[in-house]
């Protein structure tokens, strides 16, 4: 059995028959994870181990662990900070910023393998102009250049330990004050405004290997009347064409306000999967994604099948071992300075950091 176009979520912290039922389904490729399932570290582990072994190849784990405001786990997990944290460093010492960012990716990434976690949905790519709420810190600032050297970092320290990395939201949610998961925003901006800044991390992650980018629920009506998770204008013609984006493009999720653009939930699927997303996510909403299942009983994607195999996870330390790393104490150690000096003129105290002087 092939991976399924259709990612979903569960209600409990523990498979029950109905869960085991529908996750058998050929349709079905992966399992999102909220705050809702996790309970501790050791019943998480259970958890994704029983997702595991439903299928081969196994189902993709994924979850929403950015840090900041947005981190599923937090108790028996290390509380990561926001991106922007690290932009703010960025400013007066670029080289310990990109240090910190990469410590703490591996950190987020090396917790999620523990447990069984394939991937979280992170970086986000947006250039934070101050203008979108949604986005904020959780973007790493307004400037492309920070931008792409920490994010950079970020997707190495993520691969370090074993996974791969999601860009979001493509081309680029800053732009807009509305909140997607209620209406659907429209950035008026012309292409080349957009090419000129927000689609620059975006280029320099994909030159760099990014494996998966998620489109944003947002209408740019100057290039293509769709939404971006709606429009192969944007996902086809120039995520893949102009950008040469050769990963997984999943869909942001299909029971958000903005994706009432797209029709009912089979409607809005269907749309997404045709503008080229390879993985379909329906939240939050169990009939609308048993629908969605049986609209794409029969869908089969040989290339798309090809590409989301690789978001499988990699390496693997048992949580006790990670405590003993050198890379974990380094890591607490960023996350500690971080929250404890959050300004410009923070000073980590690695004494391996060879700008400890600033």
């Amino acid at each position: 059995m092939s991976l399924g176009p259709v990612m979903l979520d569960l209600a409990g912290t523990a498979l029950d028959a109905e869960d085991r039922d529908l996750l058998r389904h050929p349709a079905v490729g992966g399992v999102i994870l909220f705050s809702r399932n996790y309970v501790s570290p050791e019943q998480l582990t259970e958890l994704t181990a029983a997702i595991h072994a439903l299928r081969e190849p196994r189902l993709l784990i994924g979850v929403d662990q950015e840090g900041g405001r947005v981190q599923r786990f937090r108790q028996g997990f290390t509380r990561l900070p926001p991106a922007g944290r690290f932009g703010r460093l960025y400013q007066s010492k670029p080289a310990r910023a990109r240090q910190a960012c990469e410590s703490v990716a591996w950190l987020m990434a090396a917790e999620l393998r523990a447990v069984g976690v394939d991937f979280s949905f992170a970086p986000v790519l947006d250039l934070d102009r101050g203008i979108s709420q949604v986005i904020g810190d959780r973007g790493f600032g307004a400037d492309t250049r920070t931008i792409c050297d920490l994010a950079s970092s970020w997707a190495e320290g993520s691969r370090r330990a074993g996974m791969s990395v999601v860009g979001k939201h493509f081309p680029g949610h800053g732009g807009v004050s509305a909140d997607s998961h209620a209406e659907l925003p429209t950035d008026g901006r012309p292409y080349v405004d957009l090419e000129l800044e927000d689609l620059i991390p975006f280029r320099h992650l994909i030159d760099h290997g990014l494996e998966a980018v998620m489109p944003a629920h947002v209408v740019y009506p100057r290039v293509d009347h769709r939404p971006a998770g709606f429009s192969p204008v944007w996902l086809k013609d120039v995520l893949r064409g102009r950008l040469g984006f050769q990963g997984v493009i999943f869909s942001d999720d299909l029971n958000m306000g903005a994706a009432d653009a797209g029709g009912d939930h089979p409607e809005r699927a269907r749309a997404a999967s045709e503008a080229g997303c390879d993985m379909l996510l329906i939240c939050n909403n169990r009939p609308a994604a048993i629908r969605i299942l049986e609209a794409f009983a029969d869908h089969r994607d040989p290339a798309a099948t090809l590409r989301l195999l690789r978001m499988h996870g990699r390496r693997r330390t048992e949580r006790p071992r990670l405590h003993e790393l050198p890379d974990w104490s380094r890591a607490l150690r960023y996350v500690a300075e971080l929250e404890a000096h959050d300004t410009l003129e923070l000073a980590l105290g690695d004494p391996t950091d060879p700008e400890k002087a600033g």
